[in-house]
């Protein structure tokens, strides 16, 4: 009876361990499929500016990165240089980001996509607000050896009975331009001046000369005008 008590319980355990193993592929595998859904559902935070963003919006244009696995062929290479016609951006408004087109337009040595409600002047390289032209921005392509002292000097002469003047050059923080060389804005009962030396990805420089009154306009030009700028490319 000892012998065939020890073959039952014997086998009776031998039964046992696998379903316990089964059981305890479940656990584990239900545990992954709740870590892959808690994953799945993570999305990286976007950053917020007051400024908007210059990254084109799905379905826009733009200059979105190219996706194409293969090499493009030498005809290719020529018309990928050609930009889209128009072009949607995110822009920051006051019921949050909103999607936003804008128009290529070209200036004498550089283009650059404009918003509606501004307008652009190809033979002065102005880009002002339709609803007022006091709010504009003066683009004026430089040349590589353009001396940066002279420019600063050129800029607090302009500044000088203006207002109070600060330096912003370098890194701009959540700002559409990233960076600029040379950053000097002044500030006054009549509104803000802005004397900038921008260098786009293509190592090409520009001075951009903003006038940005006090008044009701105020920031319905400048979120979309900076995004402008962020925009310009030689041509």
């Amino acid at each position: 009876m000892d012998r065939l008590e020890k073959k039952r319980r014997k086998g009776e355990n031998e039964m046992i361990r696998p379903t316990n193993s089964i059981k305890m592929l479940s656990i584990v595998a239900a545990a992954c499929v709740l870590a892959a859904c808690a994953g799945g559902d993570e999305r990286p935070a976007s950053p917020s500016s007051s400024f908007g963003s210059v990254l084109p919006s799905q379905g826009g244009g733009g200059t979105p990165p190219a996706t194409e696995s293969s090499a493009p062929s030498s005809s290719e290479q020529g018309a990928s240089t050609q930009r889209p016609q128009t072009a949607s951006f995110e822009l920051l408004t006051g019921e949050g980001y909103q999607p936003r087109t804008a128009e290529l337009q070209q200036g004498k040595d550089f283009s650059l996509y404009v918003f509606e409600g501004f307008e652009f002047d190809e033979a002065s390289g102005r880009l002002s607000l339709k609803a007022d032209d006091e709010y504009y921005v003066d683009i004026e392509r430089l040349a590589e050896a353009e001396d940066l002292n002279a420019l600063r000097a050129t800029a607090e002469q302009e500044f000088k009975e203006f207002g109070g003047v600060s330096d912003h050059s370098g890194e701009l923080v959540e700002h559409p331009l990233g960076k600029a060389e040379l950053y000097l804005q002044a500030s006054g009962s009549a509104g803000v001046r802005d004397f900038i030396v921008w260098e786009s990805e293509a190592g090409e420089r520009y001075l951009f000369r903003l006038c940005n009154p006090k008044g009701e306009e105020a920031s319905a030009f400048a979120g979309p005008v900076w995004v402008s700028l962020s925009t310009v490319r030689g041509e």
